[in-house]
């Protein structure tokens, strides 16, 4: 992975953009082999709106490929600090949440923008919509949107459950209705006399009620009373046989080898080589070469990582990455109590995997993935490792651990074990403003190893020519007083929280006293406060508050 600035360099944007971007990486880039899409996946620890994203999409666009018919789409994941919950989440994000529905649909749009939401539990999101047609039939997608966003895209599981209350009807509606019933119920009154209704009763012989429904028999007198037209329902008649025939074939599989919550049920190969499913010929596609939906594919490739999570049905979602090192592709795979324990097995992080599965594209996000896993196979490591063929090696003289704050993420041993191996004589250790490496790079070294350190730091100048006393009203440094500092999510005292205090007392002109303490302020720190105290999430989450 690189930084976002270091991938487009030549991209001009605001300063709190570039601010924002300077904490984001590059995943991957990857274009259609028509050259009209690029996509573009990001990670971030910062979470970015969907306006930025929409604007980031346009600037890669105009700026980097001007005058090209291409279309620019980025995907963002995010690793979020653990003051994260998805109550917190959906406070932060609703804005951005409610842009990108409106560009998807304006039904899940208004839906979302309407109703009310409580959290019985930290996972569990409940919420309240009104009782409508069309609410119910689109509640299914606005569920699977909102757990993607929150689990994929965020790694924050929640499980979404509606709960519907009797829509308001706004009076111009009613009267509306009203009338429309009030012309139906006319119509009726003049067409009644010749459809020979005569008196109309009702179903216990009593008049009907204006508005209710006469049972009349329907114009087709093929079918009798009581009976359902042939296949009806997938039973009767020649019809209803071939429906159930069909039923039975599902892509070429028979009924047996479907579970009854319609994934696929593994049956034990014979060869010894299939960890999931059926086996399958060894046949790949690299990955590269997937362009949107093209049914069924074989590939093979590393399990780069694995989540999972345990949904209120009793099933279990499985999502892991795979690459074939030409491009990285999502999976998901549901599992079932039986078929749990063979896909854990199967698909531990870090090892090599052939799969069986079908590619889908999302209609919300546009995202490219495999579903529908029908078998997985053991594979080989197909790699080779990454060598310097160098005659002459150089040496790097500017190198950043992980004690570097939000620059460098490296063990230092991992670093001078890999210089080594490429047969580079020495390196440099240069963090940003410390030299806590020290020590553990001195360890990497064996007794009378030739490989050289060099230690270094990255220093910083301070004003010395401020003043150290503003305002003075003739105190003495002689008196005793106190001095303290306070950190703060921002500079409203209303709705900031403090997240550190610290404060020291002098006697005599000699500190007596010091109290320090960071503070858990129970909302994310934003991001212009952390970049202005260094303090972050996780160093206040075990903070009193």
């Amino acid at each position: 992975m690189r930084g976002f600035l270091e991938v487009f360099p030549g991209l001009h944007m605001t300063e709190p953009m570039t601010e924002l971007l300077e904490m984001v990486e590059v995943e991957k880039v990857s274009m259609t082999r028509d050259r009209s899409l690029l996509r573009v996946y990001l990670i971030s620890s910062r979470l970015i709106h969907r306006k930025s994203i929409m604007d980031l999409e346009k600037g890669i666009r105009d700026q980097l490929f001007p005058g090209k018919r291409l279309q620019v789409k980025i995907f963002e994941r995010y690793h979020l600090s653990k003051q994260y919950t998805p109550e917190k989440l959906l406070q932060v994000y609703k804005d951005s949440l409610l842009m990108e529905l409106k560009h998807y649909s304006i039904v899940e749009y208004s839906m979302f923008r309407k109703a009310e939401f409580s959290f019985p539990q930290p996972d569990l999101m409940r919420m309240t919509i009104e009782d409508t047609m069309v609410n119910k039939e689109k509640a299914g997608e606005l569920k699977r949107i909102l757990e993607k966003v929150f689990h994929e895209r965020c790694g924050l599981p929640v499980e979404l459950v509606f709960d519907y209350v009797e829509p308001v009807r706004a009076k111009a509606s009613l009267e509306r209705e009203m009338y429309a019933r009030k012309e139906a119920e006319r119509m009726i009154a003049k067409v009644a006399p010749f459809l020979g209704l005569g008196n109309r009763t009702g179903p216990e012989g009593g008049a009907m009620e204006s508005g209710q429904a006469a049972d009349v028999a329907p114009w087709d007198d093929r079918v009798g009373a009581g009976e359902e037209p042939s296949g009806a329902a997938g039973t009767n008649g020649p019809e209803g046989d071939f429906q159930k025939k069909v039923s039975e074939k599902r892509g070429g599989f028979k009924k047996s080898d479907w579970s009854s919550g319609g994934g696929y049920r593994s049956r034990k190969s014979d060869n010894p080589d299939v960890l999931y499913g059926k086996d399958f010929a060894d046949d790949f596609i690299e990955l590269d070469k997937i362009e949107g939906e093209i049914g069924e594919v074989f590939i093979r490739g590393k399990i780069l990582d694995r989540d999972s999570r345990l949904l209120r049905s009793g099933k279990t979602i499985f999502i892991f990455h795979v690459t074939d090192f030409t491009d990285t592709i999502t999976v998901k795979m549901f599992a079932d109590e039986a078929s749990l324990e063979e896909i854990e097995k199967a698909t531990k992080a870090g090892s090599f995997i052939r799969l069986w599965g079908m590619t889908t594209i999302d209609r919300f996000d546009g995202e490219l993935s495999i579903g529908s896993v029908r078998g997985i196979k053991k594979y080989e490591d197909f790699t080779s490792k990454r060598t310097d063929n160098s005659p002459v090696k150089r040496v790097e003289l500017h190198c950043h651990t992980k004690m570097s704050d939000m620059d460098g993420v490296s063990e230092v041993k991992d670093i001078v074990k890999r210089a080594k191996e490429w047969g580079m004589p020495a390196i440099a250790v240069t963090d940003h403003g410390c030299v806590q490496a020290f020590p553990d790079a001195s360890h990497a070294l064996d007794k009378g190893d030739n490989f050289k350190l060099l230690y270094g730091v990255e220093g910083y100048l301070v004003d010395d020519k401020k003043e150290l006393v503003e305002h003075s009203r003739g105190q003495s440094f002689s008196d005793a007083f106190v001095v303290f500092d306070i950190e703060t999510t921002g500079f409203s005292p209303k709705k900031n929280h403090i997240i550190e205090i610290g404060a020291v007392k002098v006697e005599n002109g000699v500190i007596t006293e010091k109290f320090s303490t960071f503070v858990n302020p129970d909302v994310p720190i934003p991001l212009e406060i952390e970049k202005l105290t260094g303090i972050n999430d996780s160093m206040v989450m075990e903070a009193p508050s």
